[in-house]
């Protein structure tokens, strides 16, 4: 795998050029500041930019990933933002150094994760395209053509459209002061939807999955089977007459 390029924050993103949130965080220079970190050389994701936004009225700094490159002057849609529930905290720096040194390692941390979880993902494509016997598509809109149950962290997924299964790497919610947040992959098709652990064996995973959602396609069958029947009936007694009912004194 390639070296990661982490660059560190760089100056507020432009107010005229920002939408929705990086917009709102410069109107008062003083109350809200966007900082951008790279990070580059993943596997899947290839470069993703990670803006954090801080504005005194929200009372948090909230973390959002965008898919390539972006820096100050670069245009950035809403649409393209991808909400990371792993937010920074420097609450507990006495200074601004101390503040430096805390943002510093609360960035790694994420940084780390976001590496960790993408070569993690690039195993699990592998593994799905063996499993599928087709190709692996890398699908890069913000939002996953399957609803997932926990929070994504990579604005990107798997995607093996002859099985409609979508693979995604999410994470659980924690401010980075507590290190580095749970990890998992998330595989999802129709109804089905199942996270597991990021160290986990990705054949066995798919393996279980694939019989987790082979058992809710039968109970789905016979389930829909039972309501066809009753169906059937209530149209059978319809058809009478007078359909036997309750006693209409």
């Amino acid at each position: 795998m390639s070296s990661q390029e982490a660059d560190g924050p760089g100056p507020p993103e432009s107010g005229d050029e920002a939408e929705e949130l990086l917009r709102r965080a410069l109107l008062d220079a003083h109350d809200a500041a966007a900082v951008a970190l790279r990070v580059s050389g993943l596997p899947v994701s290839d470069t993703v930019t990670v803006i954090f936004h801080g504005r005194r009225d929200l009372g948090t700094v909230q973390t959002y990933v965008a898919q390539g490159r972006r820096g100050a002057g670069n245009r950035v849609g809403a649409d393209e933002l991808l909400r990371v529930p792993c937010d920074l905290d420097l609450g507990d720096a006495e200074d601004r150094e101390q503040a430096e040194r805390l943002y510093a390692d609360q960035a790694s941390v994420l940084r780390d994760a976001l590496v960790g979880a993408d070569t993690v993902l690039a195993i699990w494509r592998e593994a799905l395209a063996a499993l599928t016997g087709s190709s692996v598509a890398v699908q890069r809109p913000r939002s996953p053509a399957l609803p997932l149950p926990v929070h994504r962290l990579l604005p990107c997924a798997l995607v093996a459209p002859d099985r409609g299964i979508v693979v995604a790497a999410v994470c659980g919610a924690r401010t980075l002061a507590e290190g580095r947040p749970p990890l998992g992959i998330a595989c999802a098709q129709q109804d089905v939807a199942r996270v597991y652990p990021l160290p986990e064996d990705p054949e066995s995973c798919l393996d279980d999955f694939i019989s987790q959602a082979a058992d809710h396609a039968r109970n789905m069958a016979v389930r829909l089977s039972h309501q066809e029947a009753s169906v059937r009936r209530f149209l059978e007694l319809s058809a009478e007459e007078s359909p036997p009912g309750p006693d209409r004194g």
